[in-house]
């Protein structure tokens, strides 16, 4: 059995014509770094859960997620619904190399930067131990969101909430550059918190805004909440997936280790 250093997990849409030439660049970046592993190309029938338990089983010290946002998270729940023997859960850390700008808002406030660049955060396999948020049977790492409109929160069991007018709902564990949140508000993705960031014209009337927060939005820290929606609308995590509700999250502290680059958006 010969066992990779580092598999490299290929998302399904890269195996379109037009990203041919952009992953010889990274293949050959890799190579130039010694990075050589295995390549696993996904596909309509080749699953990503099944790949990389078979690959942890064979002794993969790194899986490396070449995609996008999607790539991330859907890599992270197969990494994390393995049980393999005594090895614990999350010892293995999660490469990242980003295949195009466009939603890999993730890996940008990971400080990893695009294509065969990334490969170079790969090499110096600077390590963090960072937080994983989990809602029903999945996992995200950055976000879950969802409509105001027909949504009731329900904190810790002690009281509800219910805001009337439009907005959004946003459960956040990694700061990305498309959530709107204050200037000079930090988001820690290692304290075993997530913040809960509702945007609304009289959000101010259900909760106390923190400090920065503006007039119509209101933030505080959580480690748990459920989420019931009497439209039965679903929770969007990590910009991809579809979670339905109700739906419980919870925060798991420094569950799973991530290779970062140094301008990422945390300590």
């Amino acid at each position: 059995m010969i066992n990779f250093m580092h598999v490299y997990i290929y998302d399904s849409f890269l195996n379109k014509k037009r990203y041919e030439k952009v992953l010889a660049r990274v293949e050959t970046r890799i190579t130039d770094l010694g990075l050589n592993g295995k390549i696993s190309r996904m596909g309509l029938m080749k699953n990503i859960t099944s790949t990389i338990a078979n690959e942890l089983k064979r002794g993969a010290k790194t899986i490396v997620a070449v995609g996008n946002d999607a790539t991330v998270n859907q890599v992270i729940n197969a990494m994390l619904s393995q049980k393999l023997g005594n090895m614990a859960i999350g010892a293995v850390p999660l490469g990242i190399i980003p295949i195009d700008k466009n939603k890999n808002s993730i890996a940008r406030s990971l400080g990893i930067s695009w294509e065969e660049n990334a490969c170079d955060v790969l090499s110096a396999r600077r390590i963090k131990k960072l937080d994983i948020g989990t809602i029903n049977n999945y996992c995200f790492l950055a976000n879950a969101r969802i409509s105001n409109q027909a949504t009731v929160l329900e904190i810790s069991r002690k009281y509800t909430i219910e805001i009337i007018e439009p907005g959004e709902i946003n459960i956040i564990n990694l700061r990305t550059d498309e959530r709107n949140l204050p200037e000079g508000f930090n988001v820690n993705p290692q304290d075993g918190l997530f913040e809960l960031l509702i945007n609304s014209h009289k959000a101010k009337r259900f909760l106390i805004a923190l400090n920065g927060a503006s007039a119509n939005q209101s933030i505080f820290p959580l480690k748990k909440l459920t989420i019931i929606n009497k439209k039965n609308q679903p929770v969007v995590i990590d910009n991809f997936a579809e979670v339905p509700t109700p739906a419980t999250v919870n925060i798991i502290k420094q569950r799973i280790k991530i290779i970062v680059g140094k301008e990422r958006s945390f300590i």
